[in-house]
């Protein structure tokens, strides 16, 4: 075996061994905006949220994005999202 292979199969069976020991090489951190925490405290998709928000789907993904901010009647909305969750799945079954 060539130099860049033998570099590979140690640095495979490196990766498999710190998998067997359960030690990550990375770790990946996903930062969640407010509002798509508010909406999956709501447990809903995209498309049904904006639907109950009155928005397009693009309109809450630049929302979600940190793009667009929301106006103030929306943010009220979705302060009641985040503490009451439960009154805006109601008001989706209606």
């Amino acid at each position: 075996m060539d130099k860049e292979m033998n570099a590979f199969c140690e640095d495979l069976l490196e990766s498999a061994k710190q998998m067997k020991e359960k030690k990550a090489a990375r770790k990946t951190v996903v930062v969640v905006s407010d509002i798509t925490r508010a909406r999956n405290k709501v447990n809903m998709s995209q498309p049904a949220f904006a639907k109950l928000m009155g928005v397009s789907v693009r309109t809450l993904q630049a929302w979600e994005q940190g793009k667009r901010n929301p106006s103030g009647a929306a943010k009220t909305l979705l302060r009641v999202a985040e503490t009451h969750p439960e009154i805006l799945r109601k008001l989706a079954r209606h």
